[in-house]
């Protein structure tokens, strides 16, 4: 007789994480997902906002090779301010130099050099 806590090993236990904007793809495992989905849905209260930063802890673990849950482990303590401004820092690193997030003072480029772009 089945039960419903009886895991069915003909079953992919993995969740499909995709993001058309960033063209990021990669496919993890079902229980870590949850985990992580779990935390942050904890800590900001909306599912939107839970599955956001939760591709974006997947998508920084997957550049940095470092385990998802070590990641999770090192910000389960923090606020949500000091949690915004690791994960800007971490994806600072992923992203080009002209686009960080968090920096509010934006460089004015040489005078000749912007004569140049084309836009």
């Amino acid at each position: 007789m089945g039960s419903v806590n009886t895991i069915n090993p003909k079953v992919d236990q993995t969740v499909r994480i995709y993001d058309q904007f960033y063209q990021y793809d990669t496919v993890v495992d079902a229980n870590e997902y949850d985990v992580v989905n779990s935390y942050f849905e904890s800590v900001f209260g909306t599912e939107q906002a839970a599955a956001n930063f939760s591709v974006t802890l997947f998508r920084i673990a997957e550049e940095t090779n470092t385990p998802v849950l070590t990641l999770l482990a090192e910000i389960e303590d923090m606020d949500k301010i000091k949690l915004t401004q690791t994960l800007c820092y971490y994806l600072n690193g992923l992203r080009s130099p002209t686009t960080l997030l968090g920096i509010t003072a934006t460089s004015t480029p040489n005078y000749w050099a912007a004569r140049n772009i084309l836009l």
